[in-house]
């Protein structure tokens, strides 16, 4: 099953916004070939965007969160004397959400 399926409504959009290995534009276009190749035959749709944030974008989103119309998929949540743990996690390439640090 896809990472991101796991964390979709039956019928939920999986919005891909950049990469998880900055400078490595072959790591941004493996990423997303898997659920892109799948999304037609699947409940939920896939769709990837690159962008280059600004305020009014920005704004936007958070509307889009404060309203509930869209939510981040949470990997992990590392404690912040985890911090070192939570970036070993997020460089291996594993999280398939947010990685998360809280205040102790």
């Amino acid at each position: 099953m896809l990472a991101y399926k796991r964390a979709l409504q039956p019928k939920g959009i999986y919005v891909m916004v950049g990469s998880t290995t900055p400078g490595d534009w072959f790591g941004l276009l493996e990423t997303p070939i898997e659920p892109w190749l799948l999304s037609p035959f699947l409940s939920q749709k896939f769709a990837l965007m690159l962008t280059d944030f600004n305020k009014e974008d920005l704004v936007f989103l958070a509307s889009l969160m404060q309203s509930g119309k869209m939510t981040s998929a949470i990997d992990r949540t590392h404690k912040l004397s985890q911090t070192a743990e939570a970036l070993t996690y997020l460089e291996k390439g594993h999280a398939r959400g947010k990685v998360v640090v809280t205040m102790d």
